[in-house]
């Protein structure tokens, strides 16, 4: 019998202490600390008893790197549009994905989705949170059944692994981490060390078998991932499922990806008959309304490769209180209040007592500067209670001195909008190279500075 032994461990960055300390000397954060029993009883149970090749005895050595071969892996195709674009074109055979959102949001319907939809494909769903009926009755409500997508709930790590080695699957899903736990480590499932530990294991038995494993995770009332953050850096792929629980609307967002980009997203609906794979965002976030509003503007935007429309919302009144508010929904509040002072500076449009509210269409989240160009248009619309024309939208980034710089990928924001019947778009003026074939049937409008998108938007008619 071994000594129980006592640690502390950073719940952020999962630094270890023997005593508990107020501030983590690793990552910097305050009263993250939490003990934990470490050391078990012993058990023959090691991790080299499940991975053949680690028992071989044999070691690893160095190899110059002009002498490593480039593998010729196959990506592995979903069956999902949107997931394997996120991915990168598919799943990467080894590799480990990590999953995470809000409850309800329907992390779970997508993981299961995948598996029952992948027919001929050997898989493994293990959960440790509902029950092989509860799994079929979700299962049922999708439609078509892979025969071979076998269902196992258990939440040890050690049979899970001896139920792995026997099926041997082409792909296993985990949901979730953090119900799963390791009779190598003394703590309850969810802890710092069990995340740890049973990732470490999963991660082993990816990268020697050669199996992709998709891990579902909990997340805290921060939003980040539960757990410790070298869960995280140990996986190659992180998703964030984003979305309002009382929109039917859904984005997956890349934040980590050994193997593809991290700026792409996936658009998803939630229906019945579960997650439908939304292939033009634009239908969803440009709302088509009788008659023209005025603080409504259409702004080009991209995420990754693919360009979309959006409609960005903006609301100015008279500040009814001392102290004018500022609210940004969708869009980084430190970049409304710059485009704010970059109005009352370089267009001398006064909002010292003005309430300004921003909103963006759909319950998007966007990082793109190429929409400071409607944001600005917006405001202005609003303040001065005139609509702008339906059929027009802007792309561009706006500087501090009231210069409008060329968003990126310009040239597809303009085919989109084109694409999508739109008349008229505002762009940079220093993006002219960029569209000398720009397509026929859309007017486009170059300026400089943010004075000259005034007059030549709004006119006379302010």
């Amino acid at each position: 019998m071994a000594k129980l032994k006592k640690s502390y461990f950073c719940t952020a960055c999962g630094n270890e202490s023997p005593k508990w300390v107020g501030k983590c000397p690793a990552c910097g954060e305050w009263n993250t600390y939490t003990e934990e029993i470490v050391a078990a009883k012993s058990s023959p149970l090691t991790t080299n008893n499940f991975f053949s090749s680690s028992a071989s005895g044999e070691r690893n050595r160095p190899i110059p790197v002009h002498k490593v071969e480039r593998s010729a892996f196959q990506r592995i195709d979903l069956l999902n549009q949107e997931v394997n674009r996120v991915l990168g074109g598919g799943l990467v055979p080894g590799s480990l994905v990590l999953l995470g959102g809000e409850p309800g949001i329907g992390k779970s319907t997508l993981a299961l989705q995948i598996a029952v939809r992948m027919a001929g494909t050997p898989i493994l769903y293990v959960s440790g949170e509902e029950s092989p009926e509860q799994i079929k009755m979700r299962a049922d409500r999708l439609g078509v059944l892979n025969e071979q997508c076998m269902i196992l709930s258990e939440t040890s790590l050690e049979n899970i692994i001896t139920q792995l080695t026997e099926t041997a699957p082409e792909l296993v899903v985990i949901d979730s981490i953090q119900t799963l736990y390791s009779e190598r480590v003394e703590s309850s499932p969810g802890s710092v060390s069990q995340v740890r530990e049973c990732a470490a294991m999963l991660l082993k038995y990816a990268k020697e078998t050669k199996v992709p494993v998709l891990m579902i995770g909990h997340i805290t009332k921060e939003g980040s991932i539960a757990g410790p953050k070298i869960l995280e850096h140990i996986v190659d792929v992180v998703f964030q499922f984003e979305g309002d629980s009382n929109n039917a609307y859904r984005i997956l967002r890349s934040i980590k990806n050994r193997f593809g980009a991290t700026n792409e997203i996936g658009v998803f609906e939630m229906l019945n008959e579960g997650l439908r794979e939304v292939d033009n965002p634009s239908e969803i976030l440009v709302s088509h309304y009788d008659e023209p509003l005025s603080g409504i503007a259409i702004g080009a935007t991209i995420e990754g490769v693919r360009p979309f429309l959006i409609e960005t919302q903006v609301l100015v009144s008279t500040s009814a209180y001392g102290t004018p508010q500022r609210s940004a929904t969708g869009v980084d509040y430190k970049r409304l209040n710059m485009l704010l002072a970059v109005l009352e500076k370089r267009l001398g449009f006064k909002l010292g007592t003005k309430d300004v509210f921003l909103n963006l269409a759909g319950g998007f989240r966007v990082a793109d500067t190429g929409l400071d160009l409607a944001i600005i248009a917006a405001i202005i619309s609003s303040g001065l209670d005139i609509a702008l024309d339906a059929d027009i939208c802007f792309a561009g980034e706006v500087g501090l001195s009231g210069e409008v710089r060329p968003a990126a990928k310009t040239d597809q924001r303009v085919s989109e909008a084109a694409r999508l019947g739109f008349k008229t778009i505002v762009v940079s003026g220093y993006a002219r190279k960029a569209l000398h074939n720009a397509p026929k049937g859309i007017e486009i409008i170059y300026v400089n500075r943010v004075d000259e998108l005034a007059r030549r938007v709004f006119g006379n008619r302010s």
